[in-house]
């Protein structure tokens, strides 16, 4: 890491996803995990990345050099984000960080949130949850809302898929929801894997008996294949290059067996 910089690798703006309102995203390159489904395989890696993109021009096909990521200074990232002010006001929108991981550039992340909170900017973290609970009670009480990933409640299988214990994860959960931090849990519905009734059963159990009443809200993620290109593009492993895509009326099931637990529940976003 570069002092007093952070690595990103895309700032987006007119996000409808990523929390309330109109909403720029800054994605962190850099991430702890390594999901099988994941949809930006190009954040992984904490450092910059040169990838080839297939361009056509008057029937001419080009291949164009492209890297990925830049070092980025705190008044840098602000510099962009102030240009989307009226967007945040005129609909109650925001900044959100992701990633990547966010949480892998802890002290970037919290200079970020601090800088915005001064300009009265609604943040939003999107995290997955795998970070030291020092890290993790610092940049949560500096964001105005968390956007927690939930996937697989078998360790073994966390391990397999993820590359990491669910342990950290679900330890960090348990804590920002008991120190009443403004949530929203967001389950990757993966065929085959997150959906499985075992895993879905022990998630309802660990919702229900782990965390006290009221639930924090819930969002359902929809696997999409539309990352092929990105792993093809950096040389990347895709796993899950024959899953077919799912469409929300494929997680209608799922969406009332967590409106019985009595959450709020979503497909999408």
């Amino acid at each position: 890491m570069i002092p007093g910089t952070g690595l990103v690798f895309d700032i987006r703006r007119f996000c409808v996803h990523d929390g309330p309102g109109i909403r720029t995203t800054v994605f962190f390159k850099g991430c702890p995990l390594s999901c099988w489904w994941c949809h930006n395989p190009e954040s992984r890696d904490v450092s910059p990345e040169t990838s080839v993109r297939h361009l056509s021009l008057d029937g001419k096909a080009l291949d164009r050099a492209e890297i990925t990521g830049k070092w980025m200074t705190v008044d840098e990232v602000m510099t962009e984000l102030e240009q989307d002010r009226i967007f945040y006001e005129e609909s109650s929108g925001g900044v959100t960080f992701s990633g990547g991981e966010p949480m892998l550039q802890e002290s970037f992340l919290a200079e970020l949130l601090k800088a915005c909170r001064q300009r009265g900017f609604h943040t939003t973290l999107d995290t997955s949850g795998y970070a030291t609970r020092e890290a993790m009670e610092h940049t949560a009480s500096l964001a105005d809302l968390v956007l927690f990933d939930l996937k697989i409640m078998n360790n073994e299988l966390h391990r397999k898929y993820t590359g990491v214990s669910n342990q950290v994860i679900l330890g960090n959960l348990k804590y920002l929801h008991q120190a009443g931090k403004n949530l929203i849990l967001r389950v990757p519905v993966i065929p085959g894997i997150t959906d499985i009734p075992e895993n879905i059963t022990g998630m309802i159990a660990f919702l229900a008996n782990d965390l006290p009443a009221p639930l924090p809200p819930l969002s359902l993620l929809p696997y999409h294949s539309l990352a092929k290109e990105k792993y093809r593009r950096f040389s990347k492993p895709n796993q899950l290059q024959h899953l077919p895509d799912l469409i929300p009326e494929d997680l209608l099931p799922l969406k009332k067996q967590f409106e019985d637990l009595g959450m709020k529940v979503s497909i999408g976003g």
